[in-house]
């Protein structure tokens, strides 16, 4: 090979090194799995023992579309905006809320667990606070507080919120 055929191949005749190769080959596995972790993160929500205490806290502002119930968990919550409050049902069971008022809903279990492997367990409990009605006038706002008793990351807590909540982190 001359001179002037090395310089089209900048790491030389071979192409790259063996060892190259297998680091490749193993950042690619690891990315793989990765993805997989996070697309089969699965979260089963179960009653909880009573007495647990929640020292770890993340906000979110939520919006709940008015009259449209929406599940966090395993708990189904309805809002009915009113012109001096909201009416909340939280899986059957109604209660009605002045603006600054809060709802708190009973702890539950959650088991978190990725490509079916278990990874954590941690009790959890939800308070909503309500802000009033949205400036579009078509959705309930609430501060949603999740009090748990590990700390979770925020990517697990998020998916336990559905999308249609329009979950900010306060």
């Amino acid at each position: 090979m001359s001179n002037s055929d090395k310089k089209n191949y900048p790491l030389g005749a071979g192409g790259l090194s063996r060892g190259t190769k297998i680091l490749l080959g193993i950042l690619a596995i690891v990315a793989v799995v990765s993805i997989l972790a996070v697309v089969t993160l699965t979260i089963a929500v179960i009653d909880s023992q009573t007495g647990t205490s929640f020292p770890y806290t993340t906000s979110y502002r939520v919006s709940l579309p008015d009259g449209q119930p929406v599940t966090i968990g395993t708990t189904k919550i309805l809002a009915l905006t009113m012109p001096d409050g909201v009416d909340v049902s939280v899986d059957g069971t109604k209660e009605k809320l002045a603006v600054g008022q809060e709802r708190i809903i009973n702890p539950y279990n959650a088991r978190i667990s990725a490509l079916g492997v278990p990874l954590m367990n941690t009790d959890f409990q939800i308070t909503l606070k309500y802000l009033g009605p949205s400036p579009t006038g078509n959705n309930a706002l609430f501060d949603l507080t999740v009090k748990t008793s590990k700390q979770v990351p925020e990517m697990v807590i998020s998916k336990l919120i559905p999308a249609s909540m329009g979950a900010q982190p306060v």
